[in-house]
């Protein structure tokens, strides 16, 4: 592929649950290798579009989608695509820590044994790829002892870096996040963050936040949606003190919610 693509495009994507219009000709490029944010009040269509990515909005049932969304230049809704394929490069992260009520060590490889034939690995490359995903997110030396440990026993931080551990060892190319810190604390969430500026070198994240604060730490690129609607998209930090869209600078300040 060129070196060019994105991660994302989409060309006057729509969606519509039933006859609810969630999107609106979203028309967007979200650049490789870097932090986006994606702000908006509730039920502005952000989650919406994060699910529209990897396309698990579908399990909702009575979801039409109309327009292009491309992820790495691949048209992902075209007839042919594989949502098997979609599914390993593009990863999910939801708001409240999900791990399976399964050991750490299970959890890990739980996506790549499910998408991997067994005749294609052993046990010693299943215990490489545990090592490498919690090295990667920096659990290893407090859990390489407790891998046979339930996870639900973990305090929240852990589950939630352990649900990105999960993803790591099909490689995916693009990381999505919905609200991913909302149920930790201000040391989880820092820690979380940390760890998303020391993963945006591997990987291209998409990250939805109602916080503002939030926002301005990690990404580089923000996108405002309202109602929809994409309403303002570029450089962060320029987002935040001289925006173009009036809504974007209520909605920044606490005035549009």
């Amino acid at each position: 592929m060129a070196a060019n693509i994105n991660a994302i495009q989409s060309f006057e994507l729509n969606l519509w649950y039933g006859t609810f219009h969630a999107i609106h000709d979203l028309t967007i490029d979200i650049k490789k290798n870097q932090i986006t944010s994606l702000i908006g009040p509730s039920g502005c269509g952000k989650s919406s579009f994060l699910k529209c990515l990897n396309r698990i909005n579908e399990r909702s049932g009575n979801v039409t989608v109309k327009g292009k969304l491309e992820v790495f230049g691949q048209d992902i809704y075209a007839p042919d695509i594989s949502l098997e394929s979609i599914r390993k490069e593009v990863g999910m992260v939801f708001q409240k820590p999900n791990p399976l009520p399964i050991s750490i060590y299970e959890n890990v490889i739980f996506g790549y044994k499910t998408h991997m034939p067994k005749s294609t690995y052993r046990k010693s490359d299943l215990d490489e790829k545990v090592e490498t995903s919690l090295r990667t997110v920096k659990l290893w030396d407090a859990l390489k002892d407790k891998l046979q440990k339930n996870a639900l026993e973990l305090q929240l931080e852990m589950q939630q870096k352990l649900c990105l551990a999960r993803l790591l060892p099909l490689k995916p190319k693009l990381i999505l996040l919905d609200e991913p810190c909302s149920a930790l604390d201000t040391k989880g969430t820092l820690a979380v963050e940390q760890l998303l500026n020391e993963l945006k070198d591997s990987y291209s994240i998409l990250i939805v936040t109602h916080s503002m604060a939030q926002a301005r730490r990690v990404s580089e690129d923000c996108i405002f949606m309202y109602l929809g609607k994409l309403i303002e998209a570029g450089n962060t930090k320029q987002m935040f003190t001289l925006p173009k869209s009036q809504q974007t600078q209520n909605y920044i300040e606490g005035v549009l919610g």
